[in-house]
């Protein structure tokens, strides 16, 4: 497929894991790939790698216009698709989020996210046709614990793409949701540095559960049973991207499985006990 053919696909959150290896894969299936990173060093790598690197900070408007121009300016104005997934987790009891740390969350988490997937839509129906993936999470299915900020980012993100899959209906233009449990990636590590960025541990009334999270956050190897590499999660965006009838929502991994079939036949009480236990 020459370059000029090849359908183009926004990545957001490439320096690592998910996004990194769906880069790669797209890639070597023939699309252009225009990966996104935050940092300059990750966008430099990715260049050094042949992808077309984009600067893209989800918490900020002017930096996810720009990126998109810059897509945009290199193919002729076409997009076929956008694989919203840069994303962190801030861990937290809910009652020691401040405002300021929830808002955080929810300005890269959610509301980049739907910034740019407006600024995409109208060049989509344009097309009359395209693909907007939404990397959620099994926590936009069920809360956990002292996941209240991401657990609430993943919930919304759910119900908007919902209605916006409904709103889309008849354009040609699909919207898939994608919803990982446990993936071998940097954002554990990433929800350690958060954790400790803005969550006051010594005076927290949850000092001591604090304690074994943070020990579980340092562990080395997989972080809970059952967790998969970023392939399993690019084998269902594979999916969204080029069946005919893509789904609205792909499970990944067993403990989505279990808790998605969990939620639909338990009362909350039992499925609260399940839960608190995780």
């Amino acid at each position: 497929m020459a370059a000029s053919d090849a359908k183009t696909i926004l990545i957001t959150g490439c320096s690592s894991g998910i996004g990194y290896v769906a880069a790669n894969t797209l890639r070597a299936r023939g699309y252009r790939v225009f990966a996104s990173a935050r940092k300059a060093q990750d966008r430099d790598r990715l260049a050094r790698e042949g992808f077309n690197a984009v600067r893209l900070d989800l918490a900020d408007s002017q930096s996810i216009a720009d990126a998109l121009e810059q897509v945009l300016s290199e193919t002729g104005g076409k997009l076929y698709a956008l694989f919203n997934n840069g994303a962190y987790g801030q861990a937290g009891a809910v009652e020691d989020l401040s405002r300021e740390v929830l808002r955080s969350q929810f300005e890269t988490n959610l509301f980049g996210w739907h910034e740019l997937t407006r600024r995409v839509i109208p060049l989509m129906r344009k097309q009359e046709e395209g693909r907007i993936i939404q990397n959620s999470s099994v926590l936009g299915l069920v809360a956990l614990p002292f996941r209240g900020a991401y657990t609430a980012s993943k919930f919304a993100l759910e119900g908007l793409s919902d209605t916006l899959r409904m709103e889309l209906h008849g354009s040609g233009v699909h919207v898939s949701l994608i919803e990982p449990g446990p993936i071998d990636s940097r954002f554990r590590a990433n929800s350690l540095i958060m954790t400790q960025r803005h969550i006051d541990l010594e005076h927290s009334v949850h000092r001591d559960s604090y304690s074994s999270t943070l020990a579980r956050l340092q562990r080395e190897g997989p972080a809970v049973p059952f967790t998969l590499p970023p392939e399993a999660v690019v084998k269902r965006v594979i999916h969204a991207l080029e069946s005919r009838r893509p789904r609205a929502r792909y499970y990944v991994t067993l403990p989505t499985y279990l808790l998605g079939t969990l939620k639909r036949l338990l009362s909350s009480a039992a499925l609260d006990r399940i839960t608190r236990s995780i």
